[in-house]
């Protein structure tokens, strides 16, 4: 994959990616949110990428991209996730360059393509009711929210919102 906006590049995630994969994965938020991408070591965020590589080859599970500056800098990724209803719209911009709209570019940009790409209609979104960055994210780019309350997040029950793409 190779798309290109004013600021960003969303492509291929690659093996040398893998110390600046896992440094982004560490901050707090991304620990807080998305606990499940958090990668402890480099090697383990190699690994990943070489999952992740496969599952793009085959079209099957998580289709992951790297999110990049147009000077080739990490700084995140964005995803489209298989869930049994459909697919789950994820994303994730390192704490140093959160709240420049880096991740509302990268969604934007990345919905169409990958959509079609996987011949759907609609995406979906879930995050935790007080991941009012990842909300606004969303909304900016025309999800509309379909459920606040309890839900299941990563095994567990919590407060969740629940949005749409169409």
């Amino acid at each position: 994959m190779n798309i290109q906006t004013s600021r960003l590049q969303i492509s291929d995630l690659q093996p040398e990616m893998a110390q600046r994969l896992h440094e982004i994965s560490l901050d707090e938020a991304n620990r807080r949110f998305v606990p499940d991408e958090v990668f402890e070591t480099a090697d383990v965020a190699a690994e990943v990428i070489a999952d992740l590589t496969e599952c793009i080859r085959t079209g099957e599970g998580p289709q992951v991209y790297a999110i990049l500056l147009r000077d080739g800098a990490l700084i995140g990724h964005v995803q489209a996730v298989p869930l049994e209803e459909g697919w789950e719209i994820g994303y994730h911009i390192g704490g140093e360059y959160a709240g420049c709209g880096y991740a509302t570019e990268a969604v934007q940009a990345f919905l169409p393509v990958i959509m079609k790409q996987l011949s759907i209609q609609k995406m979906f979104g879930v995050c935790l009711a007080d991941n009012h960055a990842s909300r606004r994210v969303m909304e900016k780019v025309g999800f509309i929210k379909q459920y606040e309350g309890d839900g299941d997040y990563q095994g567990d029950q919590r407060l969740i919102c629940r949005y749409q793409y169409e």
